[in-house]
């Protein structure tokens, strides 16, 4: 006589939750490395920012003739941000502001003076054009 087995092919409860211990693991060390890189992009983004407002502010001063002191307002270096002659302001602003409107988040202040973010925080939201 003939003994027949049939043995279902699986994976056992075991091997199951080395795979989700494993995939665990893998999360609990990128997640904060992610959250770190998002931070960092934000800030690099507004610091970007920052450098075309004060970009445009100089070559808006150097055309005008203003001085040190004179300070743009935001439709006056529209020109000067962008290609072309219109200039584009509809993606300057600063990465953790709510909002998302032209402009919103920046001091742009006089020419002598370089332009803030407005959501500084040193232990959060580090970019400070130097």
């Amino acid at each position: 006589m003939k003994k027949t087995t049939s043995r279902k092919s699986g994976f056992t409860l075991v091997e199951i939750m080395i795979v989700v211990a494993i995939i665990g693991l893998l999360a609990a060390i990128a997640i904060p490395n992610f959250i770190t890189a998002r931070k960092t992009a934000q800030s690099n983004a507004c610091i970007n920012n920052l450098r075309q407002i004060d970009g445009a502010k100089q070559q808006w001063a150097l055309e005008n003739g203003k001085q040190s002191s004179d300070t743009p307002t935001l439709a006056d270096i529209t020109v000067y941000l962008g290609r072309g002659t219109a200039g584009s302001v509809n993606n300057l602003y600063c990465p953790i502001n709510a909002t998302k409107n032209p402009g919103d988040g920046y001091n742009i202040n006089n020419v002598g003076t370089a332009p803030q973010c407005a959501n500084f925080a040193a232990a959060t939201h580090n970019a400070k054009l130097l």
